[in-house]
């Protein structure tokens, strides 16, 4: 008998450790138009060593340009998003503008990191806070930051992909979204890109060798 409870109690504290396979959260957010996807992209094709693994989320926007459902994103209506919602089956979502939902599925990550992949999340601010609360000093939250409002607006602009009245939308929406960043563990102004990229490597070099 008191055989049984010393293997129940060795199980049950054994299941408390973490895998030591696990992969490490990284957490990059920015306001629309910031250069975060093109920095992510940039860790992911030039640096296989680290052994990053670009987190898919969903959206409910339609695809832009060459964009590929399962590749950039899950693209889903509306209403297949809120059913996701009632499901519980996001780690985190939000409703950015009425009826274009962002959010990134539970499964999915613990997917990733039962394989030892480190996984990156490309999300907005707000879902960038919600993952780091969830995850703590496990994830690693970057945020990075335009030069100015206004050259965020020339870059929008330069696109050539939104509207006048989104491009409007989305500098309202940068506004509040740059008083975040405090929440995040680093910032990187995004001035230039080369700087902003190996600044970038640098921090998440430096998290991945801590133990």
């Amino acid at each position: 008998m008191d055989n049984q409870k010393n293997k129940r109690k060795s199980t049950a504290a054994g299941s408390k450790r973490p895998k030591k396979n696990r992969g490490r959260l990284i957490v990059v957010s920015a306001p629309s138009g910031s250069g975060k996807s093109t920095i992510i992209n940039w860790l992911l094709q030039e640096h296989p060593e680290l052994n990053l693994c670009f987190s898919i989320s969903c959206t409910s926007r339609a695809p832009r340009g060459t964009e590929q459902n399962g590749v950039e994103y899950f693209f889903l209506t509306p209403e297949e998003f809120r059913q996701r919602i009632d499901n519980n089956e996001f780690l985190e979502y939000e409703e950015v503008y009425e009826g274009r939902f962002y959010g990134t599925l539970k499964k999915q990550v613990e997917r990733q990191r039962s394989k030892g992949e480190n996984v990156v999340f490309d999300v907005d601010v707000k879902g960038g806070c919600n993952i780091k609360k969830y995850y703590g000093d496990e994830a690693l939250s970057i945020f990075i930051q335009p030069p100015s409002i206004e050259e965020l607006r020339r870059r929008l602009e330069g696109r050539g992909t939104d509207t006048p009245e989104v491009i409007d939308q989305r500098i309202e929406r940068a506004s509040f979204e740059l008083t975040f960043a405090d929440q995040f563990d680093r910032v990187v102004v995004n001035d230039d890109l080369a700087t902003a990229e190996n600044e970038t490597l640098g921090i998440i070099q430096e998290f991945l060798t801590k133990s």
